[in-house]
């Protein structure tokens, strides 16, 4: 997940009355947390008496099963790097309010390493979690709610669909013309990407495991969040954040892909599935950025944003 500028939740006053009920928690105050890019979903920290706080999700709609129940399966495998929802009182994993889904999670201090980068510790670490998730066999149950990779993607045509109102926008326009022929010529790539990658083996996937999803205390241990889409895929699915070099401020040189793979251990990649990992999550970010700067609900702030994260994805281009 990205730290981005995001609209503010609707009223949530209530909100804090809920949590402390379901999870049993006692003076409760949400401060609201301006990350993420889902429009449907908002992040909190939760201040309670007498501990170290909690980090709320809540989400307009349902969490996909994985997100909720893959955390849990993971930590009871020994993979304690993995931020998991907390129980309520009730034994759920977390708690409805009308058209609301509640997760509660424990609070990490450190802050992600995003912008501060991992410690030559914690590139080993980093390569001895994912090395550990990637040989994780997942139980009938859980693989019966992980969705597999179809190799499928919707945003050339996400991209193709924006491209005119994109160049004609007091807001885009400029953006377009500097780089909306590099934006479709990247269009075309990941569609011959996708009629010719072939099937590697499958096995679980964060699927968004960049280092904007790490939290460290210093150098101090990984902690992994942002379990809201799991899948079954090769392992590409998740090294293109190692093997690329467009993800975090501190991109990977050869050194720390070298303490990775000491973390990883053996390692041998299928460059036609990585290439198409990487081009194609490029691609994808464009068209939700592209997406949320012309929906006109998007508020000053976010879309200023917005169209600074779609710059830097556009500037990998050329």
């Amino acid at each position: 997940m990205l730290m981005v500028v995001i609209d503010k939740p609707p009223s949530n006053r209530s909100w804090a009355a809920e949590v402390a009920q379901a999870w049993g928690l006692d003076g409760v105050e949400l401060v609201f947390l301006p990350i993420g890019l889902d429009g449907q979903a908002w992040a909190y920290r939760i201040n309670t008496a007498g501990d170290d706080g909690y980090f709320l999700k809540v989400r307009r709609g349902e969490f996909a099963p994985a997100a909720v129940s893959l955390p849990q399966y993971l930590r009871e495998q020994g993979l304690t790097h993995v931020v998991a929802p907390l129980s309520t009182r009730s034994g759920e994993a977390g708690h409805v309010m009308g058209d609301y889904r509640m997760l509660l999670y424990p609070f990490h201090v450190g802050g992600n390493l995003w912008s501060r980068g991992l410690t030559d510790r914690q590139w080993i670490e980093y390569g001895e979690f994912l090395g550990k998730l990637h040989s994780t066999v997942p139980s009938p149950r859980i693989e019966s709610v992980l969705p597999a990779e179809s190799y499928a993607t919707t945003a050339p045509a996400r991209v193709y669909a924006r491209t005119a109102e994109a160049a004609v926008s007091s807001v885009l326009g400029a953006f377009w013309q500097r780089y909306g022929a590099a934006v479709t010529r990247l269009c075309e790539t990941v569609c011959e990407l996708t009629a010719k990658v072939g099937a590697g083996p499958h096995v679980i996937c964060h699927a968004d495991v960049h280092p904007g999803n790490l939290i460290a205390d210093g150098n101090g241990p990984l902690h992994v969040v942002d379990w809201d889409a799991p899948i079954m895929a090769p392992r590409e699915r998740d090294l293109m954040f190692v093997l690329g070099q467009g993800f975090g401020d501190h991109p990977v040189n050869p050194r720390r892909e070298a303490l990775f793979r000491q973390g990883y251990g053996p390692l041998q990649v299928n460059d036609e599935l990585l290439s198409f990992y990487r081009q194609e999550r490029n691609l994808d970010d464009i068209a939700d950025f592209l997406s949320r700067i012309l929906d006109p609900r998007t508020s000053p702030e976010a879309r200023a944003n917005d169209l600074h994260w779609l710059t830097r994805n556009a500037e990998m281009l050329t």
